[in-house]
């Protein structure tokens, strides 16, 4: 039950932190910054945010961003769910390389 509960919540603050993040990205030509997964703790206190960010080349530069924001990007979260949860999570982004780990085998693959 408890699992069923942290899986609503997880993808409750994916819907909204992928809103959050197009808005922002709107402006930036040529940049796409998706949630790939959002872990929540059992206690509802910390959620790690996993991004995926094209291209990957800014990756690190975004992800630097985002965590230099992280106080905003949480009020923003807060304001859009809070009929929805009583405590607004701590948020701890991670870059997701999964994709370009995928691409990597692919290319492998070809030789």
């Amino acid at each position: 039950m408890e699992g069923t509960r942290l899986n609503k919540v997880g993808r409750l603050l994916q819907k909204e932190l992928g809103d959050i993040f197009q808005k922002q990205t709107q402006g930036m030509r040529g940049t796409l910054v998706s949630v790939s997964a959002v872990r929540v703790s059992p206690d509802l206190g910390v959620a790690k945010v996993y991004l995926s960010i094209f291209p990957s080349d800014k990756g690190a530069e975004l992800l630097e961003s985002i965590e230099s924001n992280n106080k905003a990007i949480r009020y923003d979260l807060g304001q859009r769910v809070r009929t929805q949860l009583r405590k607004i999570p701590e948020l701890s982004f991670f870059l997701d390389d999964s994709l370009d780990y995928i691409e990597n085998i692919d290319k492998l693959l070809n030789k």
